[in-house]
């Protein structure tokens, strides 16, 4: 290798400054998101609302609620399944609220796993 060769690898090729700040921004950005995902709730219903389940942005349990017309002692598995449903729900709702900040975010930009 000739005297030189390197030249540009790290001028011109590496991240400049103001790419190295514009990524700390959107760290910070990115933490003050998620840290505001915990905080919030999500709630869903099953069963046409007689199961409501709420969760939390870190996805955590948070609440049940059954009306008394969803318990039938003798379909225990409909129950079941009404809860299962509104968790499920609660979750995804939880879900598309963090992508959807995300990309408010990130302006759509795929970052290819680097989250």
């Amino acid at each position: 290798m000739g005297k030189g060769a390197f030249r540009g690898s790290y001028g011109g090729g590496g991240m400049n400054m103001n790419m190295m700040r514009q990524a700390q921004k959107m760290q910070q950005d990115m933490m003050k998101m998620q840290q505001e995902m915990e905080t919030k709730t999500f709630s869903a219903t099953a069963g046409g609302g007689v199961v409501e389940a709420t969760v939390t942005g870190k996805k955590e349990l948070q609440n049940i609620v059954i009306k008394p017309e969803a318990v039938d002692p003798d379909d225990v598995e409909m129950l079941q399944d009404l809860i299962v449903a509104a968790v499920n729900e609660a979750l995804r709702n939880a879900d598309a609220d963090s992508a959807a900040s995300m990309s408010k975010l990130t302006g759509g930009m795929n970052l290819g796993g680097l989250l």
